[in-house]
């Protein structure tokens, strides 16, 4: 009699830890967000900064690791969400409170508060809605990274605080971003776009450019791209708009209609009973 066959510890082994991988960039996002909180605490907001930028790119990496090897799961959408909260939602909202909101007192503790909200209402939509979406193409709302990029590209391009009427600036910073989260205004989303379909030229590109002018001039360029996905729905509803109104003006005809031509007079006309079957 043969002894039941084991079932093989290294595939196991290889199995756990590609489930394990998406969660370990999970924790580096976190980790991001309490560094930054730690940073601002301390008023080192040049340091602090970075970090957000840092989180965003591990959260687009451990999505795109767990859809590539299969290993997503519920576990993971749910740590997914809670790292989010404090990389995206708690850690900007004290940035920018160190940063410019200390001067209004309780009126900037609202306003970080409004924002931490905003984030976390934003997140547990996402996780309800997200799965059941019919068009991918589209977030419903700005995007929690989105969101966080925002506070985070204007205080690293500016690390040194605003006293003053100047501070006033960080009401609109953390605000603005905060409502558009809890909107239902769409956002292009960039998930569809697979790593393991060909890629235009173009495409390609324009990402070596973006990576040479965030690796020549960071600050410019963070805040230029922070800002102009902020308002990339309206610039679109404005050009679509514009589209639409040029595609229901009437076309100039390109020649005279055949009712309205003139006979030439060396040209005879048609026979006096030419239409009279018609």
């Amino acid at each position: 009699m043969k002894a039941p066959e084991m079932m093989p510890v290294r595939p196991l082994r290889e199995r756990r830890a590609v489930f394990l991988l998406p969660s370990l960039f999970t924790m580096a996002n976190m980790f991001c967000g309490y560094a930054c909180i730690v940073h601002a605490m301390r008023g080192d907001y040049e340091s602090a900064a970075p970090f957000v930028g840092l989180a965003v790119v591990l959260d687009v990496l451990d999505g795109r690791i767990a859809r590539m090897t299969g290993s997503t799961s519920a576990f993971g959408v749910e740590f997914d969400s809670l790292a989010d909260v404090i990389s995206f939602g708690v850690a900007p909202a004290v940035l920018a409170f160190s940063w410019g909101l200390t001067t209004f007192g309780r009126l900037g503790w609202a306003a970080g508060f409004i924002y931490v909200a905003a984030a976390a209402i934003r997140l547990a939509r996402f996780n309800i809605q997200g799965m059941s979406a019919t068009d991918k193409r589209y977030f419903a709302g700005l995007p929690s990274p989105a969101a966080a990029s925002v506070p985070a590209s204007t205080v690293f391009a500016y690390p040194y605080g605003l006293t003053g009427w100047y501070a006033t600036l960080a009401l609109p910073m953390v605000l603005v971003p905060a409502f558009l989260m809890v909107s239902t205004i769409r956002y292009l989303s960039f998930k569809t776009n697979e790593l393991k379909k060909p890629q235009s030229y173009r495409r390609l590109i324009l990402i070596a450019l973006v990576i040479f002018a965030i690796t020549t001039h960071p600050q410019i360029t963070l805040v230029v791209l922070a800002y102009s996905y902020l308002v990339s729905p309206l610039v679109g509803a404005v050009a679509g708009r514009i589209r639409r109104r040029q595609a229901g003006r009437p076309a100039r005809p390109a020649t005279p209609p055949a009712e309205s031509a003139q006979l030439s007079p060396d040209e005879p006309g048609p026979p006096p009973d030419a239409y009279r079957d018609l």
